[in-house]
């Protein structure tokens, strides 16, 4: 491949890249024509089986649009990190929120869930005037909402929020990780692995389990 190439493709991939990032500030545009401060929520953690559920909650500049968002799903851990840090730096606010298992064992992971939006709301400075979530209408706000079906890979914000709450949780997962290496939570963040199984059967659960999830194969 010669170097005008090489060059010619580079450049087609930037343009793509432009192409699918505006269409992913699609839902942004049409909020923004009401309000000003458009914050996207997304969570992760509600299926593992330890460790709390941690919401982000983000509110993008409207003055540009920032590339390679997409669902933190779909990024590699390098890219997350990478993203994490250009967010935070370019970012209106960033809020985030904990919910811990013995919460999540005492009201259920969907009021978990919502209980770490709202705390992730309620960092934002300024505060959203519009809220898009990703898949849930978040009870006891009120700010106006829109929730997005698979919003991670519609919504730049969501995508945004999606990938802030994912960095926060694994790090706190890795940390957990040096405290309880028994369990191999820096590898499995939490999830229910079959290593992760075998480990609370020979060891039983730590701290950080969610007793109401892992109650079918351990008798606690």
């Amino acid at each position: 491949m010669t170097k005008e190439e090489r060059l010619a493709r580079q450049a087609a991939r930037m343009k793509e890249e432009q192409e699918r990032t505006h269409r992913m500030y699609a839902y942004e545009r049409e909020a923004g024509r009401g309000a000003l401060f458009i914050a996207g929520v997304d969570e992760v953690g509600r299926g593992p089986l330890a460790g709390p559920v941690v919401a982000g909650a983000v509110i993008l500049p409207a003055d540009h649009e920032i590339l390679r968002l997409n669902d933190s799903k779909k990024l590699s851990e390098k890219r997350r990190e990478e993203m994490n840090r250009v967010i935070r730096d370019e970012a209106v606010s960033v809020g985030i929120g904990i919910v811990g298992q013995e919460r999540i064992d005492e009201i259920n992971i969907l009021q978990a869930t919502y209980e770490a939006m709202r705390q992730a709301l309620a960092q934002l400075d300024p505060p959203a005037d519009f809220v898009l979530a990703d898949a849930v209408t978040i009870p006891d706000i009120t700010v106006k909402q829109q929730a997005i079906i698979k919003g991670d890979t519609k919504s730049a914000s969501i995508a945004a929020a999606s990938i802030v709450a994912k960095v926060y949780r694994d790090h706190l997962m890795q940390e957990w990780d040096e405290q309880y290496p028994m369990y191999g939570f820096a590898s499995h963040k939490g999830y229910g692995t079959r290593a992760h199984i075998d480990a609370i059967r020979q060891y039983g659960p730590c701290p950080l389990h969610r007793r109401s999830f892992i109650k079918n194969f351990v008798n606690d």
